[in-house]
């Protein structure tokens, strides 16, 4: 089973988006169709160049009648530049842009600035709803993979609800703090500890 690592693991990969001169009926019915509260604006050349969310169409344009907003565009209504993450970003890097940002929804391009899919605040929560044995699994992959050579330490990995311990005995050339690091960046420890006894 693959383990949730980076945002391309979560993502919807389909992508409602509107071009530049798309009309605010057309974007609010888009937007209505799909159950969606934004949507990615695109160029001609099919890169990511704003977002238009319902805060947008309501909010308008300041200094403009409220009944000409339904004359306006895409391009005239969009924040821009978009904010948006790579398929590659890590959930917890994901996070915290949105978090920065005050979104809930985030575009995925790829190396051209195109869309590939849309990762939402649901999506990047769903690593906290894996088992603890899952959990356990993976962190005992990481050290074991990443830290410490095989047959290096007697390594004991505790779960219980993404609280993580660590207990056994590690290489002297491994710091403990090095270990709980990567520990702590594993998809659903929400923290770690360590009991370790030196090799």
């Amino acid at each position: 089973m693959k383990h949730p690592r980076t945002v391309d693991d979560v993502m919807t990969h389909a992508v409602v988006s509107t071009r530049l001169d798309a009309p605010v009926k057309e974007i609010v019915q888009s937007m209505r169709r799909w159950g969606v509260s934004a949507v990615p604006v695109l160029s001609a050349e099919g890169r990511v160049v704003g977002v238009v969310s319902e805060a947008d169409v309501l909010g308008g344009v300041p200094g403009q009648d409220r009944h000409s907003v339904g004359t306006m565009t895409a391009g005239s209504l969009m924040q821009s530049p978009a904010v948006t993450v790579s398929r590659g970003a890590t959930i917890a890097g994901a996070a915290r842009l949105m978090g920065r940002s005050r979104l809930k929804r985030l575009p995925v391009v790829d190396e051209d600035g195109r869309p590939v899919g849309v990762v939402s605040r649901g999506d990047l929560l769903k690593v906290y709803l894996r088992s603890d044995a899952e959990v356990a699994e993976d962190v005992r992959h990481e050290l074991l993979a990443h830290l410490i050579p095989e047959g290096d330490a007697a390594l004991t990995v505790r779960v219980a609800d993404g609280a993580v311990t660590l207990t056994g005995h590690l290489p002297r050339s491994v710091p403990t703090d090095l270990a709980l690091r990567l520990t702590r960046a594993v998809p659903g420890v929400v923290d770690a500890a360590a009991e370790f006894t030196t090799a």
